[in-house]
């Protein structure tokens, strides 16, 4: 067992009926481990579980533009009431029909007025947070847009996991021409577009987003971090060795090379 794993497990063992534990024994329950695929893999599941376990119906999916979380179809059989939420109107728009739409940058000083305050149970993003220049206005925003029990779930890259730091180093045009030539379906056109990135606030670790997340206004927060990702998988060598690191860093829990994490922040 690792010692994020083992941390994590002690620490909802302890917690008793707080609603951090509430947040920690949904997740213990979906089989967390600290490895960066089970995060990929198990995002709806979370979502779904903290809905259904805490009766949070009404959803804000930030950033999801061309590709939302639940099709319309899912919502109504998880009898769901979602907002789609996204700063670009080309993005928005190729999201299906059957949702309530919301154009506005979810860092905007206006934004809590535009998406409407108090509105949601749950609001959540994937890949949204690195792009946000300003993520603690964000965390503000997203604080304002809930209930007062309400919840939020993010999803995001760590630093200073390896290719993270490479992008944030790199000039934008030349990164972008990197990963788009490793990776053709990052391309504007492709499936997955790529966006510049900022790596505001993207930590996994508690010393470092806690006090934003209490001046944001929340009260507690889960802070899961995982280790590992496949941007090297057509580079043998330099894959082999990153993920022996990579492994390593798991078994120590060190939250400076965590490469992604999941943060839920309650009210």
């Amino acid at each position: 067992m690792t010692d994020a794993l083992h941390q994590f497990q002690t620490t909802c063992d302890q917690t008793g009926a707080s609603p951090t534990a509430d947040i920690r024994r949904i997740v213990a329950d979906l089989g967390y481990p600290a490895r960066w695929n089970w995060c990929w893999e198990n995002y709806k599941p979370t979502v779904i579980e903290l809905s259904r376990a805490r009766g949070l119906r009404r959803h804000l999916e930030i950033g999801a533009g061309r590709d939302p979380l639940f099709q319309p179809d899912e919502a109504t059989q998880l009898d769901l009431d979602i907002t789609l939420n996204d700063i670009s109107a080309h993005e928005l728009s190729l999201a299906p029909s059957g949702y309530g739409k919301v154009l506005c940058d979810i860092a905007a000083p206006d934004a809590p007025d535009i998406v409407g305050r108090g509105a949601y149970d749950l609001a959540y993003c994937r890949m949204v947070m690195e792009h946000v220049p300003d993520v603690a206005a964000m965390w503000r925003n997203i604080g304002e847009a809930l209930t007062p029990n309400g919840v939020a779930l993010a999803f995001f890259p760590t630093l200073y996991a390896l290719p993270y730091v490479m992008n944030r180093l790199i000039p934008e045009k030349l990164s972008r021409v990197l990963l788009e030539t490793v990776f053709p379906e990052r391309k504007p056109d492709g499936d997955d577009p790529k966006f510049p990135a900022h790596y505001d606030f993207c930590f996994s670790g508690e010393d470092r987003l806690m006090p934003m997340l209490r001046r944001a206004g929340f009260s507690n927060a889960v802070i899961l971090p995982f280790w590992g990702y496949s941007y090297f998988s057509k580079f043998p060598i330099l894959r082999d060795v990153d993920a022996a690191f990579n492994r390593l860093a798991e078994r120590r829990d060190w939250r400076a090379a965590s490469s992604f994490a999941y943060v839920v922040a309650t009210k």
